[in-house]
């Protein structure tokens, strides 16, 4: 373990911290730390910086009760620069985004990344069916139908996927497969169980 005194402090003697959500992995903000803050960060577990503008030591979520809890805490190749993973318990940045990195300046292939992100995409208009009132759709009939009717239609599902299966249809496989995994979501949001629980369990198999 490095001693935190020999990092490599800047003139002013801040260090450059960036936060990183430790689920998703989501880049949150980009913090300053001098050798104090970062002392109190490992000692509270939450994160602490040095604010330059204010010329004062601050804990984010000390105002806003958006507190980071620290789960790991990296430094790079030169020792000038911190990575720290948190669960962060609300928004990280002060305008209430999720994270201070929302405005884009190049995102290279738009729908490359959109088919990357789906399962969470799809997941969250999910989410947002079932909580909408007016908007009538598919979705929104299976929440209104209950938990015997998305059980039975992944039931449903699930034979289609092993015909196809057998049938040795590409396509109707993709098709089938894709039906399923939809179903599935359903009940996860049905039953109030993020997706990202589902990443972090598959991860945990993944390490044994």
């Amino acid at each position: 373990m490095l001693d935190i005194g020999n990092l490599k402090y800047d003139e002013r003697g801040l260090i450059p911290a960036i936060i990183q959500d430790y689920d998703s992995r989501d880049v949150l903000m980009l913090g300053y730390m001098n050798e104090e803050s970062l002392k109190l960060t490992l000692e509270t577990k939450r994160t602490w910086f040095f604010s330059r503008s204010r010329q004062k030591l601050w804990n984010k979520g000390e105002t806003s009760g958006n507190f980071q809890e620290v789960k790991e805490i990296r430094y790079d190749c030169d020792r000038d620069t911190l990575l720290i993973k948190v669960k962060p318990t609300g928004p990280s940045c002060h305008t209430g985004k999720k994270n201070c990195f929302y405005s884009p300046i190049y995102k290279g292939n738009i729908e490359d990344n959109k088919v990357l992100e789906v399962f969470d995409l799809l997941y969250e208009r999910i989410l947002g069916r079932k909580e909408e009132k007016a908007e009538e759709s598919y979705t929104k009939y299976l929440f209104e139908e209950g938990i015997d009717k998305i059980l039975k239609k992944i039931g449903e599902e699930a034979s289609e996927v092993i015909i196809a299966s057998k049938n040795d249809n590409r396509e109707e496989i993709i098709y089938e497969v894709s039906d399923l995994i939809y179903h599935l979501l359903v009940l996860l949001a049905e039953r109030n169980i993020s997706f990202h629980k589902i990443r972090k369990e598959l991860y945990r198999r993944y390490n044994k």
